[in-house]
């Protein structure tokens, strides 16, 4: 009898990673469409299902995904019942786009473009400028905005097309650099409560004859993150944000489309080895490597020069069953960024490109402690992290 030899499984193909729908169906796509509907110049409506308004508001709750609110329709009743009209009636979700993280989803939702035109492509990359990691949500280094991400906002062109255009969020976001690069245009409005959010969009939308209103809320996010997508906080938060948007939805003045969606899922990872792979303890994960960035399910890898083939060999090795791992080109030319990456942005991606498909993390539990104890996570390409609603309420 004769013995079998032993085979080494092969990594997962580039190819079968489920790319987000730039062009047709993505966060990047949304503002545009609504902007075209209102005859704003240079906009294109991308996403066919969507009809036009005169009045438009987006109200983006931060880590709502698609699947965790289909799973929750008893916390979420007011939310569940509008999963029909989810992109324009299809009953569908959007995409977020990768990575499927908050700093390159706002980009992409105020400039209207994927992650390799505006250049904002993870929660942290590298500055070819400097060297250093940037943190893009928190902007750390300090880096130029407006070189950073130099292209206008579609708040801005609807603004100088005369649309009455606002954001209605915390008070601690109006002068970010992030709420500059990726929602400026028009008059920014603080608010500290959800209530007074919902009731001042409500009065923004009313205040033009074509307006462009854009509101949001972070807590969903953040007790997913700290306690878990199925938690009782989650929860609680969940329950309180589906309030918010019927209060909304019912105060819509007339000629009005609310559209409710967000900017990622998330997805609750154990906490053992077999799921969290430390990269501070990982000798072979480290060997080459000179920055690590992204976040645990969305890795940008920085080689040491001439270091780039074998760290994707390694990579490919150790995760290549639980990861989508490809070279910086192989990424760009399946499209993970969008159809075009910028040549400003093309160094800011990794040499190594990691994005996970089991439920499987890359913490480093030196380098990023805080990240690295969260329950909930989000990045990749899963369905349970990219695909996001757009429900949508007209008056």
């Amino acid at each position: 009898m004769a013995l079998s030899t032993w085979e080494d499984p092969e990594p997962l193909a580039i190819g079968s990673a489920p790319v987000p729908e730039y062009g047709t169906g993505s966060l990047a796509d949304l503002l545009p469409t609504l902007a075209a509907g209102m005859s704003v110049p240079g906009m294109t409506a991308a996403i066919p299902e969507l009809t036009g308004a005169d009045r438009n508001c987006v109200f983006l709750i931060d880590g709502l995904g698609w699947e965790q609110l289909k799973a929750h329709p008893d916390e979420a009743p007011f939310m569940a019942s509008l999963l029909a009209s989810s992109r324009g009636g299809t009953g569908r979700p959007i995409t977020a786009g990768y990575p499927a993280t908050t700093a390159t989803s706002l980009a992409s939702v105020g400039t209207g473009l994927p992650p390799g035109a505006h250049g904002l492509p993870g929660y942290t990359a590298r500055n070819p400028d400097t060297g250093e990691l940037m943190n893009q949500l928190r902007w750390i280094p300090w880096t130029q905005p407006r070189t950073w991400q130099p292209y206008p906002t579609v708040f801005e062109l609807a603004d100088a097309a005369g649309v009455h255009t606002a954001q209605v969020s915390s008070p601690a976001f109006q002068n970010t650099p992030l709420t500059k690069v990726a929602l400026s245009g028009g008059t920014f409005h603080g608010r500290l409560t959800g209530e007074d959010r919902m009731d001042f969009a409500a009065g923004q939308l009313a205040a033009g004859d074509r307006s462009l209103v854009y509101t949001y809320y972070a807590e969903v996010d953040g007790k997913g993150h700290r306690f878990g997508v199925d938690s009782d906080p989650w929860r609680g938060q969940l329950m309180y944000v589906d309030r918010l948007v019927q209060r909304l939805a019912e105060q819509l003045p007339p000629r009005s489309a609310l559209y409710v969606t967000a900017d990622h899922g998330m997805i609750d990872i154990p906490f053992d080895e077999q799921h969290r792979i430390d990269f501070d303890e990982d000798w072979e994960l480290r060997a080459g490597v000179a920055l690590l960035g992204g976040e645990g399910r969305a890795r940008h890898v920085y080689a040491v020069p001439g270091a780039q083939a074998d760290v994707l060999t390694c990579w490919r090795e150790v995760l290549g069953e639980q990861f989508w791992v490809a070279s910086r080109d192989e990424a760009i030319a399946a499209g993970w960024f969008g159809p075009h990456v910028d040549e400003r942005v093309y160094a800011r991606i990794g040499d190594v490109v990691a994005a996970a498909r089991d439920d499987v993390l890359i913490i480093a539990t030196e380098r990023e402690p805080k990240e690295s104890a969260m329950v909930g996570n989000h990045g990749s390409m899963t369905p349970a992290e990219q695909h996001v609603p757009l429900l949508e309420v007209r008056s």
